[in-house]
């Protein structure tokens, strides 16, 4: 599904048929380790580098009101960020999963982000446009 913004996300996640439970990973672009010039003058573009997990949640939609929410919210814990990558958990017979429920998932998604395997998530860059990888 192509999203044309945050709140397209907000929105598909209620209209699923079974509760959902979102999980968030922030990432911070950094340079990876012995950087070329090349790569040192992409990043200072802002393009490039590596996507470094460095906080995650997870959130029933309905605890999300607006990706402005969400990064204000992020604010709060003094981590910088970049861009946020989203995945949804179905819930089963009408009830959502639990924050229990979604640990396991939310580790699974950083280890992902983590070996660059990127593409079944949904990105936001901190203005909450939505960001796609080349």
């Amino acid at each position: 599904m192509m999203l044309n913004d945050f709140d397209g996300l907000l929105h598909a996640a209620a209209q699923q048929a079974e509760p959902q439970r979102l999980l968030f990973v922030f990432t911070r672009a950094e340079l990876p380790e012995s950087p070329t010039s090349d790569q040192h003058e992409r990043h200072a573009q802002g393009e490039g580098g590596t996507l470094s997990p460095v906080l995650c949640v997870d959130k029933a939609p309905a605890e999300v009101a607006s990706f402005n929410a969400l990064a204000t919210e992020s604010a709060t814990t003094g981590i910088a960020w970049d861009v946020v990558f989203v995945a949804a958990m179905d819930g089963r017979a009408g009830i959502a999963p639990s924050s229990d429920e979604a640990a396991q998932p939310l580790r699974l998604m950083v280890n992902a982000i983590n070996d660059g395997q990127i593409s079944r998530f949904a990105a936001f860059d901190r203005e909450g446009h939505p960001v796609q990888f080349y």
